[in-house]
């Protein structure tokens, strides 16, 4: 815990430098397609940061994920064949049972399922690359990225901007608690996707 709260102050000391919307994008664009932190993580601490920069940072975190989305989809549609198997052995969300579940799926909810991904905890990672590996239409794809990653973030920005500094007190004095609630609520995200596509 003390390396994870040491890990938040440094974050919210970066989030105040202006290179830190270069880190944003990037990290949004990993997580849509292989890397398991999501942005929110910065967002939230750059948005505290700077309150008036929120919906800002949104924009910027949207763009990032969908490009990142997009990259997991090309992976997917071109080059699953090669790299497949590295995400199931590496990369944590992904099992043959929840990759086939999905595939499946897709044949009469691919916009609902991408859209929910993009909105929830669902790790929108192992949904990008199915989209792509089943061959879903790219428009309906994006546009549901769009629509589902701008409502999440423009909704965390926005909920800061709001009640910044209490939202920020009441992190500070529930730190230890939030921490184990968001590993608890991102790991059973992995769990339910059989579930929720079955």
């Amino acid at each position: 815990m003390q390396f994870v709260r040491r890990l938040y102050d440094w974050t919210l000391s970066l989030a105040a430098r202006p290179g830190a919307i270069w880190a944003l994008f990037a990290i949004a664009f990993a997580e849509s397609s292989f890397f398991p932190i999501p942005p929110d993580v910065l967002l939230i601490a750059m948005t505290l940061a700077q309150p008036a920069k929120g919906l800002w940072y949104a924009t910027v975190c949207t763009l990032g994920s969908v490009s990142g989305a997009l990259f997991g989809y090309l992976i997917g549609f071109a080059f699953w064949a090669v790299v497949g198997e590295y995400f199931f052995r590496y990369i944590p969300g992904f099992s043959h049972e929840v990759f086939d579940q999905v595939c499946r799926s897709y044949e009469q909810h691919s916009v609902l399922i991408v859209f929910t991904a993009a909105f929830t905890p669902i790790p929108y990672k192992v949904i990008t690359i199915t989209a792509g590996v089943s061959h879903i239409s790219l428009l309906p794809f994006i546009l549901a990225s769009m629509f589902g990653r701008a409502g999440r973030f423009f909704l965390v920005s926005g909920l800061l901007m709001k009640f910044g500094p209490p939202v920020k007190e009441f992190i500070e004095k529930y730190f230890n608690l939030l921490t184990i609630l968001v590993v608890v609520i991102y790991v059973l995200a992995f769990y339910l996707l059989p579930v929720i596509f079955k």
